[in-house]
């Protein structure tokens, strides 16, 4: 592959829409910083950082924080991987969120997952979850040896309250209210490349293709051209 620049990348999906696994295989092919917005906040609230305070009330009480705290520490983030590009999962969630990191950072491309509604709630309704650990199963593809049991532990699985296709389609519906605005930003700004399907092996090569060109020196580019 041609040489590369630092890119700095947004992916967005819904819930169940194999964003990480995406995301995952981005980070692995391109070598780019991954910044995960939720983990970030989790590493502040462990270190005890100045704001952790503040983000840990916001979060036990369910609320979202103040856009201008959850800006702060995401700019300080990325501010430390400039030079190597990023690629940026969890925000923003808002359009008053990407007016203002448009304000802070330019972002260079945004890749949204398309996947039918349909394939996300049968996707999650069948996924089942050992609580104490975090492991995953889902009954269609990667079940637990012993139904209903953790395959470390034998400790009985869970399905969590959110997982059950109501309230996933009521997920779904709250994540296009306030992602398509969003989209709709970035597509002004040139910046917004989408990608539909149910699979997300079906997805990445075509996904691929695209970053495998985009991020090419621009000199690489003119000569494709």
């Amino acid at each position: 592959m041609a040489s590369q620049i630092a890119r700095r990348l947004i992916i967005l999906g819904a819930p169940g829409s194999g964003k990480s696994t995406i995301a995952n295989r981005i980070v692995k092919t391109y070598g780019m910083p991954y910044i995960v917005v939720g983990d970030l906040f989790r590493r502040h609230i462990q270190e005890r950082s100045e704001d952790s305070r503040t983000m840990k009330e916001h979060i036990d009480k369910g609320v979202l924080l103040p856009d201008d705290l959850v800006l702060k520490s995401i700019a300080d983030e990325l501010e430390k991987v400039r030079e190597q590009g990023f690629l940026l999962d969890g925000y923003p969630r808002t359009l008053n969120q990407a007016e203002m990191l448009h304000r802070q950072t330019k972002i260079d491309h945004v890749i949204a997952l398309n996947v039918p509604a349909d394939e996300i709630i049968n996707r999650l309704k069948d996924r089942w979850v050992h609580l104490p650990s975090g492991r995953v199963y889902n009954l269609l593809w990667s079940a637990p040896k012993v139904p209903g049991k953790d395959d470390e532990t034998g400790e009985p699985l869970s399905q969590r309250e959110d997982d059950k296709p109501a309230i996933i389609r009521h997920r779904l519906n709250t994540y296009d209210k306030n992602t398509n605005p969003i989209m709709e930003f970035y597509k002004k700004l040139g910046v917004l490349q989408e990608f539909h399907g149910r699979e997300s092996d079906k997805i990445w090569p075509e996904l691929k293709k695209y970053l495998d060109y985009v991020l090419k020196e621009p000199t690489a580019q003119k000569v494709a051209a």
